[in-house]
């Protein structure tokens, strides 16, 4: 299996090549170069497989047995979910009124991002390992991201791990996710800023492609192949926990219901529809809503600022997997994807056109929304629905998953005749107890969460003024110098 450029000037690269890489050279992302297609028949057989049985097959298919031969992916998969809370890692809690939500949050750091990063941390150690190699990965976050990556390399000996948290942006819960881990790998900065500021430094540091190489530089946030490939696992659990029959023809539709900041989760669902798994998808955000002016309206550009919102890991302007969304509704043309971000990065607006003319090819844009469907959700309609899903079920929503649970009761409002339908809940209600309050819920703490609160805590400031890139550079070339003497001391 190869892995193109969606802006098509970077070599090709293998699935190894795709997961150091994060960025492709050209700036675009990594995407396959060729999309198996998954028969009836397969999807039948696969019907009756856990969550990790499905992320197993679904790896196996996009990264190649001569990489990782089955037997070492089966082990690396069973152990990135060994320290799950739940026995199926991820579980679906049907409620009433045919409520179908898919719990993602199972694992250390109450959170889905745990679910792709475990694996992906697992490959990166497999590949280190093999070829004697450390890497220093840098990670901006807006809350969860950070802490999930920490969780998965922490004490690593082949690698370090950098975080830039944006203070005063994330809940404390998931601040101290990140402070309380003192193992030596692990270095967190809070950044005077929000998280669309902090990933300036992170990408001019990424922009300097000999910097990158001379000290093995590697990202983990949502462009990073290797966590999209594994999220396409929660659609196809989600379809077969949901679909009524796999006896009739043409096999029954599922709608998803993806609550997203990053689209990784969106592209990660129209890749796993264009291989073969009959969903529909619905995209929903809270009120920094470029992806559902884009689906909406094809208006692809920033709004003059982020919105602080209760769904806060989702406060995100520039969705950077759109990229690979637009580039599989460009039928897999890069030139015009390219021209696209290219547009978009020097303007920060792009009006995608109604119809287009490349290569003797003919694209109706109405695509875009015959493919996905979107809302966006105000914190008012969150803190409602985290109410009546409590009145109604006893159960409690993060904000997250109540962007998602809104679009719900409106269809189940308007009483509209409709298809079985997941939604996806990325995080637990234990990690939001400001949002819980403000919806005038009583929070539940697990015990885990309640001990951050007396640990000591590590994290290193950069403040307005600073220079953010400098830092981040000193600290890696420092880490690049101790491990060079780490390696040096081990041969001797």
């Amino acid at each position: 299996m190869w892995y193109v450029s969606t802006r098509g000037i970077a070599p090709r690269v293998d699935f190894e090549g795709a997961l150091f890489s994060g960025y492709a050279p050209d700036g675009g992302l990594f995407m396959p170069e060729e999309l198996p297609q998954l028969d009836r028949e397969t999807l039948c057989q696969w019907s009756t497989l856990s969550y990790p049985g499905l992320v197993k097959e679904l790896c196996a298919l996009f990264i190649g047995s001569e990489l990782i031969p089955k037997d070492d992916l089966n082990d690396l998969i069973d152990r990135a979910f060994s320290r799950f809370r739940h026995r199926e890692v991820v579980h679906l809690s049907r409620l009433r009124n045919g409520l179908n939500v898919l719990e993602l949050w199972h694992g250390v750091t109450y959170a889905f991002k745990d679910l792709s990063l475990s694996c992906t941390a697992q490959f990166l150690q497999y590949f280190l390992e093999k070829r004697e190699k450390h890497v220093t990965v840098v990670v901006g976050t807006s809350g969860d991201t950070g802490s999930a990556a920490i969780e998965s390399v922490q004490g690593a000996k082949n690698v370090d791990i950098i975080v830039l948290l944006p203070k005063g942006h994330c809940t404390k819960i998931q601040e101290l996710q990140m402070t309380t881990v003192l193992k030596e790998n692990v270095h967190v900065f809070g950044v005077e800023g929000n998280s669309d500021e902090l990933d300036e430094p992170i990408k001019t540091v990424f922009a300097d492609v000999a910097f990158v190489k001379k000290h093995n530089l590697m990202s983990l946030n949502s462009i990073n192949w290797s966590r999209v490939l594994v999220q396409m696992a929660h659609h196809f659990f989600a379809y077969f926990q949901c679909t009524p029959s796999l006896d009739t023809h043409p096999l029954p539709l599922v709608e998803v219901v993806v609550p997203t900041g990053a689209a990784g989760n969106l592209a990660a669902g129209y890749i796993a529809q264009k291989i073969g798994l009959p969903i529909r998808l619905v995209v929903a955000v809270n009120r920094n809503d470029i992806i559902h002016r884009t689906v909406q309206q094809g208006d692809f550009s920033l709004s003059e600022a982020v919105k602080s919102t209760l769904a806060s890991a989702m406060d995100i302007q520039v969705p950077y997997n759109m990229e690979r969304v637009f580039w599989l509704l460009f039928g897999c043309d890069s030139q015009v994807t390219r021209a696209l971000m290219e547009q978009f990065e020097r303007t920060q607006s792009v009006n995608l056109p109604k119809e287009l003319h490349s290569k003797e090819k003919f694209y109706s844009l109405g695509m875009l929304s015959e493919v996905v469907t979107s809302e966006s959700v105000s914190d008012e309609a969150i803190t409602q629905t985290m109410g009546r899903c409590w009145d109604e079920n006893q159960y409690l929503l993060c904000p997250h998953s109540a962007v998602a649970v809104n679009y719900h009761y409106q269809q189940m409002d308007r009483q509209e005749p409709s298809t079985p339908r997941c939604c996806l809940a990325p995080a637990s209600a234990a990690k939001f107890p400001e949002a819980v309050l403000a919806a005038g819920l009583t929070p539940e703490t697990p015990a885990e969460i309640v001990a951050l609160e007396h640990k000591e805590t590590r994290c290193t400031p950069m403040r307005r003024g600073d220079n953010w890139t400098l830092i981040l550079q000193d600290t890696i070339e420092d880490l690049s110098r101790r491990w060079r003497g780490h390696a040096l001391n081990a041969s001797q």
